[in-house]
């Protein structure tokens, strides 16, 4: 079995779907995103992105104010070129890398200084431990059979917006659609041969807990008969709120009435816009409106100092008219006392038939002053 070996040099294919991961799923998913690059890892492909890839580095000649800059610092901060770094504006293996070519050709000027016995220079069979800050190696013609499946394996993954739940839910229903379809086709065909088909119901091996008791245990049958006890007895319903208890309230039946009063009119007016408009336009004519007349009376006929004393004499009468009819009813004293009554002098009795009178001729003149 060949042992793949994760790492080495990136290639231009690899570098472009790195690219791609990024757009898509971020720079916090690098799990994810090394999982489509079969010889790389998540250290180096975030290394990668940091390093090379990124659209801030800056991959331009190093100007004469970067490289006084960067000596500065280097003495200010020898060996911290994580710090260095965003100072300058390159990465932190970019400013090692023009720091020791700058060391470099300020020893070459020295005469005992020889460029072979460099020990930074790698020797035959080691591998470059940066080889994120290098550039990608261009593409074979002939790829090897594992980066092609890497290659198509990453467009599909890539190009796949919806998911893979979702793509398996569609292939599950597009599988569950042809075989309904099928089975429909074979009812039909077997119908048309006149082939009796009883399709088979599937036993539920599983406990339906809304249908049965887990787990029952019914009691055996005894002597007597119990069906009357099983009956389902009517249980009276009593009312549990307010509104069931008082009924529907006045304020609430007129609000009700009047909400279908006013659905009532916007039906009418879609159905009959015409008529709506002549009736709209007769309730608001003015000329329509009436007002009603104020209650002209007659002028008494009798003057109040006179009314006053007749009103008196009348209800004197009317006390003993009552007291006389009141006493007329008793039975009959057993012993030799008598119960008698005052009768009124006939002075006090003319005053009532007066008042009779004056009414009557009042009732008379009031009835053909109206007519």
């Amino acid at each position: 079995m060949r042992m793949i070996v994760k790492g080495g040099v990136w290639k231009n294919t690899e570098d472009e779907i790195l690219k791609a991961a990024v757009m898509k799923y971020g720079e916090n998913e690098w799990a994810r995103i090394s999982s489509l690059l079969v010889r790389k890892g998540v250290k180096q492909c975030k290394a990668r992105w940091y390093q090379w890839l990124h659209p801030s580095i800056k991959k331009t000649e190093w100007t004469r104010q970067e490289d006084e800059r960067l000596l500065h610092l280097a003495k200010l901060a020898p060996s911290q070129w994580s710090t260095i770094a965003p100072i300058v504006g390159r990465t932190p293996f970019q400013c090692l890398e023009r720091y020791e070519r700058l060391h470099d050709a300020a020893c070459a000027k020295d005469g005992t200084y020889e460029a072979g016995d460099d020990p930074r220079k790698l020797l035959h069979g080691e591998t470059d431990p940066n080889m994120e800050s290098k550039p990608a190696r261009p593409d074979p013609v002939d790829m090897d059979k594992d980066e092609i499946e890497m290659l198509s394996e990453a467009r599909t993954r890539l190009a796949n917006t919806r998911g893979k739940k979702a793509k398996r839910k569609a292939r599950e229903k597009q599988l569950e659609e042809a075989r309904m379809l099928a089975s429909v086709q074979k009812r039909r065909e077997m119908k048309a041969t006149r082939i009796d088909y009883m399709r088979s119901k599937r036993k539920n091996k599983k406990i339906d807990y809304n249908a049965e008791i887990l787990f029952e245990k019914r009691p055996p049958a005894g002597f007597y008969d119990v069906i009357d006890e099983s009956s389902v007895v009517d249980q009276p319903k009593f009312p549990t709120t307010i509104e069931e208890l008082e009924g529907q309230r006045r304020a609430d039946k007129e609000v009700r009435l009047r909400r279908q009063d006013v659905a009532r009119n916007k039906i009418a007016q879609r159905q009959d816009v015409p008529s709506t408009i002549l009736k709209t336009n007769k309730m608001n004519d003015p000329e329509t409106i009436r007002k009603r007349p104020n209650m002209n009376l007659p002028t008494p006929q009798i003057p109040d100092y006179e009314y006053r004393p007749k009103l008196k004499h009348a209800r004197q009468a009317d006390m003993r008219r009552n007291l006389r009819l009141g006493l007329s009813g008793l039975p009959q004293p057993k012993n030799e006392y008598l119960i008698t009554v005052q009768h009124a002098p006939e002075d006090d009795e003319e005053p009532e038939e007066k008042m009779e009178e004056d009414m009557s001729d009042r009732i008379a003149r009031e009835k053909a002053a109206v007519h």
